[in-house]
């Protein structure tokens, strides 16, 4: 199972704020809109996301079928793939997805130790 390009996805108090300290950490924005709440911020070998207002807790992202740039792989695990093999092994998935479905979709679990982990397809 290739679960996909990792990121941490940050809850924040105030995206400005936050923003302006992972620059001076060496972030860039990558992706994003800060009037909607939310930035990819990417230095050369990291990836995280900032968010205000969208999540109770920080969490762990998986993208597949993208590398950390966004550019598609190939070949890639689909989500649906990677729940199938989830549920097999004992994991309970929060919000399943339509095994027959196709394209983007997301689903979500959560580790022993109450940390999400969100499996986040976009293509």
């Amino acid at each position: 199972m290739i679960l996909g390009a990792f990121s941490l996805s940050l809850t924040v108090k105030n995206i400005e704020i936050s923003r302006d300290f992972y620059e001076k950490l060496g972030f860039e924005k990558f992706h994003g809109d800060e009037e909607q709440g939310w930035l990819i911020m990417k230095s050369p070998s990291v990836v995280i996301g900032l968010f205000q207002g969208m999540f109770d807790k920080n969490m762990l992202t998986f993208n597949p079928g993208w590398d950390n740039n966004a550019n598609e792989v190939n070949p890639f695990t689909d989500v649906r793939d990677i729940q199938k093999a989830m549920l097999q092994a004992g994991i309970t998935v929060e919000n399943e997805i339509d095994g027959q479905s196709n394209g983007p979709a997301n689903c979500m679990i959560t580790d022993p130790d109450g940390n999400p982990i969100l499996i986040d397809q976009h293509r």
